[in-house]
């Protein structure tokens, strides 16, 4: 297999799996804290990270197969609403769906990297350029909810705070 299909693969396996493990082990009202007003909550990149799984890339991918273009995603104006689902359904919901994303990258090979479609906003990209874009975006929005949910105990960790200060949303200017 490819270096880069490999590495994606390994990195879009490993997704489901954190997910389910923090919905199983943390807390609901942790899961729904936002770090800051304007920010989003673990739930909310969990939430975003299912919308994406249904709507976006797996879409995506079957796009470039198909020789198709391919358009934009706004999060704001596209995203479901999960408000009525626990956190650990959403997970699960999530992991099903990442199980059939990953039958489908099964599929690719090595050329298919090459092969391009016209993204509605950025131009042409490549199935390549995409794949690094979908390993790259679990992990943001993974690291973007361990961030927030760092954010009571960083608050609450006394004079070892400024050690997080590179992870700290509350912290005092200087």
């Amino acid at each position: 297999m490819d270096s880069v299909l490999f590495q994606v693969r390994s990195v879009l396996l490993t997704t489901a799996a954190c997910w389910l493990r923090l919905t199983d082990q943390v807390p609901v009202e942790l899961l729904a804290r936002r770090p800051a007003p304007g920010e989003w909550s673990p739930l909310d990149c969990l939430c975003h990270l299912l919308d994406t799984e249904v709507d976006v890339f797996p879409v995506r991918v079957r796009a470039f197969l198909a020789g198709q273009d391919i358009p934009a995603f706004d999060p704001a104006t596209q995203g479901r609403d999960y408000a009525a689902l626990p956190p650990n359904q959403l997970a699960a919901d999530f992991a099903r769906y990442r199980s059939q994303s990953l039958v489908l990258f099964e599929q690719l090979t090595s050329t298919d990297l090459a092969r391009t479609a016209r993204h509605s906003e950025l131009g042409l990209v490549t199935l390549g350029q995409l794949l690094h874009e979908w390993a790259a975006h679990d992990l943001m929005h993974t690291v973007q909810a361990e961030r927030a949910l760092m954010q009571p105990f960083v608050a609450g960790c006394g004079p070892w705070r400024p050690y997080f200060a590179d992870h700290d949303v509350g912290a005092p200017s200087h």
